[in-house]
């Protein structure tokens, strides 16, 4: 009867600790997001790009990066406001390795476009830091 009770904790509180795993690493991705989206913000491309994940810098060399940042971000002006829409823990994604990701979306107005989305997306590393290793604009 003892061993049914604590296989029945444990399956209780196993999600509750997930959960609680889940919330701390959206909040750590969340202020990775908000001190890179501060570069780009900043058009310190080059700074972004050496602040970013190692998945992103193997798959973007650091002058290409540079240039299509910049193509994009300049002709939209300086960022009005931001706001947070979502924000989702994911261990997999298309087309990247499995790993803890955490997909955040914001309602974004810039001086040249006053409704854009901006998908920046942290990722864990090996050392336990969260680095932004994707970044769309729609």
């Amino acid at each position: 009867m003892r061993s049914v009770l604590a296989v029945a904790t444990l399956i209780l509180v196993l999600p509750v600790s997930l959960l609680a795993n889940e919330k701390e690493a959206i909040s750590k991705a969340q202020g990775a997001a908000g001190a890179w989206l501060a570069l780009a913000d900043s058009a310190k491309y080059g700074q972004s790009w050496d602040e970013s994940a190692s998945l992103f810098k193997a798959a973007v060399p650091r002058a290409d990066w540079e240039r299509a940042v910049k193509a994009v971000r300049a002709p939209l002006g300086a960022v009005r406001s931001r706001k947070i829409r979502s924000a989702t823990f994911s261990r997999t994604l298309p087309g990247a390795p499995d790993g803890e990701y955490v997909v955040i979306q914001f309602d974004t107005q810039f001086e040249h476009k006053a409704a854009a989305v901006e998908t920046v997306t942290p990722m864990r590393e090996k050392d336990g830091s969260w680095r932004v290793s994707g970044y769309f604009i729609k």
